[in-house]
């Protein structure tokens, strides 16, 4: 049996390495066990890879575009060489994973251990078995454990997808033509981004979504986007439910059956994309073996402090079934470190979480939705302010969207804050700072002109003042 760890990690993603460097500060041994890609997935198939091409696709459509906003300004985009643009995210992608991954882990000096991993013992004294490539078996003990493998793209039980085949997130990102037509079956942020990055890469793109775009978030939301996407040619059909697909001979088309408002329709294009969720990667774990409890979508239940049914046994990031951002996972990361060797009692709280979706406009939030301060019987003031009305969005020319404040109408104070805006992510991170204080205090605050961020100090004054008359900085 190899030497007593102080931690052992399974993955090597955000949370894995938020962990590993935090307790390697505080003077702890870790061995980190990976089974596949160095990096985890925001490195490798998720953040950086996505909002790469989703940049990309934004420069393009911004060439073709221009013209309409910019009086005078002329420019044209040509068709997209894709297996340049997939060679230059690759690049970046295995630059960061160099220099944010592996040269990390060598720089703090903890051991990495490639091969699959799998609880073995008892569940008073758990043992971590890692099966190499080779065949070769190690046994791990550690005076705490780590789970941190992530999430992965699932798809539901639609007659024959399988057979037939279908696109992930994943493996979209890898195409090497655009696609002439796609289908995008989903309405989550993982669709939404999907569907226009390939929209502005130069495919006709059709969604099919269950409910509305982005159902978690105000319904404002989904009318904006659903504009924004119309504008672009980028077909919504609502309420829609696969139940089967197959494949045209004669085209070579994917035709996906749904139900669609009580009736039956048929959807035809030359890929189609599943983004309906992604569920949590613990096969082949073992968690029986150390009495690890599993929620309904696979997920490991863990406390507030992040600490699994067995007190040995942590969890963190999208394993856990958390809100799924690689900042959260990093701040578990970290906790999961201070609460195991520092007695830190850290808990987790999600209050003034910022959440972004890289459409453009971006959709920015923090804080309560109007429908969640009603639920918690809390009386409700909002207010809604189109772009219109700020006036950075007025000299880029693009007042698509708006800005929304939540705030308790016994106390004035602020609880949600929502925008569909360029720059949306900024927002929510301004947001962020703006919880808690009440309307008067952020409407009567400095705000620079002609940022964006001066809209939430003008959502503020439409509680009390006609902004349609105010002044430019007034």
């Amino acid at each position: 049996m190899s030497p007593t760890y102080d931690l052992a990690v399974i993955g090597s993603g955000g949370a894995a390495f938020a962990a590993a460097i935090r307790a390697s500060g505080l003077g702890k041994s870790v061995v980190m066990v990976e089974r596949g890609t160095f990096g985890g997935t925001c490195v490798n198939t998720g953040c950086v890879p996505s909002k790469a091409l989703i940049a990309a696709a934004e420069a393009r459509h911004v060439a073709t575009d221009a013209g309409t906003r910019f009086p005078g300004i002329a420019a044209t985009a040509s068709a997209v060489d894709m297996p340049a643009l997939i060679g230059g995210k690759q690049d970046l992608v295995e630059a960061l994973r160099d220099e944010k991954y592996v040269d990390v882990a060598d720089a703090y000096g903890w051991r990495v251990a490639q091969g699959e991993a799998s609880f073995t013992g008892t569940p008073e004294a758990p043992l971590l078995q890692v099966t190499a490539a080779d065949g070769s078996v190690e046994v791990i003990e550690a005076a705490h454990y780590l789970v941190a493998t992530g999430a992965k793209p699932w798809t539901p039980p639609i007659e024959d997808l399988e057979e037939v085949g279908y696109l992930t997130s994943t493996t979209a990102m890898e195409l090497t033509e655009v696609p002439e037509s796609l289908l995008v079956l989903g309405g989550g942020y993982v669709a939404l981004e999907q569907a226009q990055l390939f929209a502005r890469l130069g495919s006709k793109v059709t969604l099919l979504v269950r409910s509305r775009l982005a159902s978690k978030e105000e319904p404002e939301v989904s009318k904006a986007l659903a504009e924004v996407f119309a504008d672009e040619g980028i077909r919504v059909v609502r309420r829609a439910q696969p139940t089967k697909v197959t494949r045209d001979d004669s085209t070579g088309q994917v035709v996906v059956t749904a139900t669609v408002s009580g009736g039956v329709q048929e959807f035809s294009a030359d890929q189609v994309l599943v983004a309906l969720g992604r569920r949590p990667v613990t096969d082949g774990l073992n968690l029986e073996a150390v009495e690890l409890k599993t929620g309904e979508s696979g997920e490991i239940v863990v406390t507030d402090q992040l600490q699994s049914s067995n007190p040995r046994i942590w969890a963190a990031g999208d394993v856990t079934g958390h809100p799924e951002f690689v900042y959260v996972a990093a701040y578990h990361g970290t906790m999961v470190a201070e609460n195991a060797f520092a007695s830190a009692e850290r808990s987790v709280d999600y209050t003034r979480l910022p959440r972004v979706t890289f459409t453009s406009p971006a959709i920015g939030a923090v804080g309560m939705t109007e429908a969640q301060v009603l639920g918690a019987g809390i009386r409700c003031d909002c207010r809604v302010l189109p772009l219109g009305y700020v006036p950075r969005a007025l000299v880029n020319r693009d007042t698509r969207g708006f800005i929304k404040m939540v705030a308790n109408a016994d106390t004035g104070e602020i609880l949600g804050l929502t925008a569909v805006a360029k720059d949306g992510g900024e927002l929510a991170a301004a947001g962020v700072h703006v919880l808690g204080k009440t309307i008067t205090e952020v409407a009567d605050s400095w705000a620079p002109y002609l940022t964006m961020a001066e809209g939430i100090r003008i959502v503020a004054k439409a509680f009390t003042t006609d902004v349609s008359k105010l002044s430019c900085c007034a």
